[in-house]
């Protein structure tokens, strides 16, 4: 079956005065204009191409590859707004259009813009939408607690900044974990610091690598994130101090240390742990 909005590998079925039908593995045809044919193929030689309507509703195949297939995301720039809605720049020949109904606030030429593209079934054509909420759910979680994960920054709010996880979920990063410029539509790697009531996402920013750390070292680590990076304990506390901190024995507590300071996670001082 050919998928709008996706990547599609094809053979070359025959040429013809506009160029040439590619075909899948249940007989489905699909033309790719001469512009994008290959000056030297063989037929039934495999392509990888993009396809999606042309300009008279018409499935079409291309070679080029846009900024951005159906159900992802990504910071796209608007060209023009018509009567009709917006239409953007996601590098191809015909532009991506966003209907007024599915612009969060209302897109002007220029700008750039997050949006999701994705197939409206009204009208079987690839469309945009500057409201990508709607299109994440985390009633059902598909990460866990330590996990590295895929962000795109979303947009800002009083506690920090939203991003959008693995391309699913909807996260938040606080602002006391925020250590650097952040720009909508930037793409970073995080961890899922906690998971709060709700499902909610409480995101920490870079690949620390929980997934290697045992689970004592990761509680450690998940304190320090959560005090700004520093705790109050050293191998010279007590175990009653490091029990009623981290709820683990003395001797967990420094052998978990130990792990992160050789993993060059931690430093340790005189006065505490600090998270490097």
């Amino acid at each position: 079956m050919i998928k709008l909005g996706e990547i599609n590998t094809l053979e070359i079925l025959r040429e013809s005065e506009h160029g040439a039908y590619l075909i899948d593995n249940e007989d489905n045809q699909v033309l790719l204009p001469n512009r994008y044919v290959p000056e030297t193929f063989k037929i039934w030689e495999k392509l990888d191409v993009f396809v999606y309507l042309d300009n008279e509703q018409r499935p079409v195949a291309t070679t080029d590859m846009p900024y951005i297939k159906r159900g992802e995301f990504a910071l796209l720039r608007c060209n023009q707004v018509t009567d009709y809605g917006a239409f953007l720049d996601w590098g191809l020949v015909k532009e991506l259009f966003c209907p007024f109904s599915e612009q969060a606030f209302s897109m002007k030429q220029g700008g750039w813009y997050l949006v999701h593209c994705y197939l409206d079934e009204k009208t079987d054509r690839l469309v945009a939408s500057s409201k990508t909420n709607r299109f994440l759910d985390n009633s059902t979680l598909t990460v866990s607690e330590f996990d590295e994960v895929d962000l795109i920054v979303s947009h800002p709010s009083d506690m920090g900044m939203n991003v959008i996880v693995n391309k699913t979920h909807i996260g938040l990063i606080f602002k006391d974990n925020i250590f650097k410029d952040l720009s909508i539509g930037d793409k970073l790697k995080g961890v899922v610091k906690k998971i709060r009531p709700g499902n909610k996402l409480d995101i920490g920013l870079g690949q620390i690598g929980y997934r290697n750390i045992e689970p004592n070292a990761a509680q450690i680590m998940q304190e320090l994130q959560d005090n700004s990076g520093y705790l109050n304990l050293t191998d010279k506390a007590s175990p009653e101090a490091i029990k009623n901190v981290l709820q683990m024995s003395k001797k967990n507590f420094k052998k978990a240390v130990g792990t992160l300071y050789r993993q060059r996670l931690i430093e340790i001082k005189a006065d505490g742990i600090y998270l490097v």
